[in-house]
């Protein structure tokens, strides 16, 4: 058996959830990887960067929004393998946060609820994510 020695990518990503217990997912744009697909708001985390704070940042830079650690619970993480690495998906979900929604890379967003998230075309690491959000929320 052969081992391929691919890099390993941690990425933290949240289900942010609304009074109506729908969670807000953004669609890729089209000329970036994996372009046209839905997922869960979130990002890469950088070097030596904790999941949450790689929220935090992300949360600002893609939504204009602010949130905090305390309002970041763990739910659960799925992993993938992709041609060229390795993937770790942490999944957040928050309730709580300061701001307007506003989509500051051009990306579309939708709130669905969380029974109806298996309609959108998702990367295969949030494909797993769906029905623990389904009985979360």
């Amino acid at each position: 058996m052969q081992i391929i020695d691919r890099k390993i990518q941690l990425v933290a990503a949240v289900a942010l959830t609304d009074i109506d217990s729908r969670v807000l997912i953004t669609k890729r744009p089209d000329n970036k990887h994996m372009g046209g697909l839905w997922e869960f708001p979130g990002g890469k985390l950088e070097n030596k960067e904790k999941a949450e704070d790689a929220l935090i940042r992300e949360l600002y830079e893609e939504l204009n929004i602010k949130t905090w650690k305390s309002c970041l619970a763990p739910l659960t993480f799925s992993t993938y393998d992709y041609q060229d690495f390795n993937l770790i998906l942490l999944l957040f979900v928050c309730r709580k946060w300061d701001g307007v929604i506003t989509p500051n890379e051009g990306q579309d967003i939708k709130w669905v609820y969380s029974r109806e998230l298996n309609k959108y075309p998702m990367p295969e690491a949030d494909k797993p994510l769906i029905s623990i959000l389904r009985d979360y929320i």
